[in-house]
């Protein structure tokens, strides 16, 4: 088939390509913060979850086949802008502090045993505005607050720093569904969703 860029136009990116920058991240800390409102305006990087899904080598007569194996959910991390007031970073060094303390090395009862899972959300808009996709995150936490770096150098710039959450799984919120090809998922069926 030769190029043709109408053809293109009219069948790959029909409605102009999703952009990475609309975008939205919603984090529901597991105590009341006023901080939490602020991650949605403040958070600069994020990513749509990964699906991985790792194969199972097995081996005949010296040769291998794959089979599907277990569904692995890696970490995932978020880059947060710093504003004078910390707020959204004292935030989150409570919440991994109330895990385990700095000094004591013990969970806060409040926690106790999981109340520090929480959920987040990742809210994908088309450029009108309109939420295109939105991925829902559960028994989320962070497993790291990140170093934020100072440096007389570093004139004009605003902090940055990233926090990774481990969690539980992810499932796509499909009542935003733009396409007849979501999947309402197995989880739900097994009554975990």
């Amino acid at each position: 088939m030769s190029f043709n860029i109408n053809e293109f136009k009219a069948r790959g990116l029909q409605h102009g390509g999703a952009r990475p920058t609309q975008f939205q991240v919603l984090i529901f800390p597991p105590f009341a913060s006023a901080a939490a409102e602020k991650v949605q305006f403040s958070c600069r990087a994020a990513q749509i979850p990964p699906a991985p899904l790792d194969p199972i080598p097995v081996a005949y007569f010296g040769r291998q086949i794959k089979v599907s194996g277990d569904r692995s959910f890696p970490d995932w991390t978020v880059t947060i802008y710093n504003d004078d007031d910390y707020a959204v970073r004292v935030m989150f060094e409570r919440w991994s502090n109330e895990m385990n303390a700095m000094v004591s090395n013990v969970m806060s009862e409040s926690m106790y045993p999981l109340n520090y899972k929480t959920t987040a959300k990742v809210l994908q808009y088309n450029k009108i505005g309109n939420i295109i996709r939105a991925y829902d995150f559960y028994g989320i936490f962070p497993v790291n607050v990140d170093a934020i770096p100072l440096d007389w150098d570093q004139t004009n710039t605003i902090e940055q720093f990233d926090v990774t959450f481990s969690y539980d799984y992810w499932e796509p919120d499909n009542s935003y569904a733009t396409t007849s090809d979501d999947f309402t998922g197995v989880a739900s069926r097994d009554g975990l969703g």
